[in-house]
């Protein structure tokens, strides 16, 4: 259990440290980084899929499902992606922070849409209490804050459809990627033709972040991976807060994004929702188990 705390501690961290990726690349567009995350996760993935001799059971799987379950999901990891990566180079790391914070409050009201799944009276509360520091939000900022909102609901749907496809994450991303791989190819294609490309164009730096990102979407996936196959549901939900706790530091103390003190309200009452939240569902987690009897030492 050890080892897979330090898997999940290493994936969430690795998403928490994003912005500043992304933020080396700012002076590309995010629709030309997203095709080029696209495109070098594809790669990266089917070369993991060869190492470890899995491509015949990778083919087998993949040809045997239906494939439509991955299209929509392809569409909206790629929607989550593209919407992320420009928010974040147009300075607003906080508000997709509070995304990623609010995502969980989302899945949940998603399972009772769509699954039937029935609340506890518990969870109801951080759900009503997420729902007013979002509409105080958006008094502030006189705005719905749609990309916190664009960012939950995306995921959140991805992760509604991933609960309903067939396939693990490593042989689901490997097809979404790949559902998404020619049309990116497509567009950088004619960015390149329009004189708009950014490979080869913009440093060796920007090109070697830009394969790069195929390395970081698939390195903390993997982490994930292990880390949910060996540790409880109530931990890995308690792990998922580093990311959005780092983005949100990072893009206060590091790129000096404004945060007033209305903000801090707005951002409080979904954190005390969010401690609401894990604390009730650590507490219906907790199964009571009869003791052992006493045995010797063998």
């Amino acid at each position: 259990m050890k080892k897979g705390i330090l898997y999940g501690i290493g994936a969430y961290v690795f998403w928490g440290f994003f912005p500043i990726y992304w933020k080396f690349l700012h002076h590309i567009s995010a629709f030309q980084l997203i095709s080029h995350r696209i495109i070098w996760s594809f790669v990266l993935l089917m070369v993991i899929i060869l190492l470890t001799g899995q491509w015949v059971d990778f083919r087998a799987t993949a040809r045997s499902k239906n494939l439509w379950i991955y299209l929509i999901a392809a569409l909206l990891i790629g929607f989550n992606w593209t919407m992320y990566v420009w928010a974040v180079n147009k300075n607003y790391i906080v508000e997709t922070s509070l995304g990623y914070f609010i995502n969980p409050l989302i899945s949940v009201l998603l399972g009772v849409i769509f699954l039937k799944e029935r609340l506890r009276f518990g969870q109801w509360i951080p759900v009503i209490l997420a729902t007013l520091g979002v509409t105080y939000l958006t008094v502030v900022y006189g705005r719905l804050p749609y990309i916190a909102l664009s960012l939950a609901f995306s995921f959140g749907l991805y992760g509604l459809v991933k609960k309903l496809s067939p396939l693990g994450s490593l042989y689901g991303l490997t097809v979404e990627t790949g559902i998404l791989f020619i049309p990116a190819v497509g567009f950088l294609l004619f960015a390149e033709a329009n004189g708009d490309g950014a490979f080869f164009h913009t440093g060796l730096v920007s090109d070697l972040l830009m394969i790069g990102a195929g390395l970081v979407t698939t390195v903390p996936l993997l982490l994930f991976a292990s880390a949910a196959r060996s540790i409880p549901l109530w931990v890995v939900g308690l792990l998922q807060y580093i990311a959005p706790t780092l983005q949100f530091l990072i893009g206060v103390f590091i790129y000096k994004e404004p945060f007033s003190h209305n903000q801090l309200i707005g951002f409080g009452i979904v954190w005390v929702a969010l401690i609401i939240f894990l604390v009730e569902n650590y507490l219906a987690s907790r199964v009571p188990v009869e003791p052992l009897p006493e045995i010797g030492e063998g």
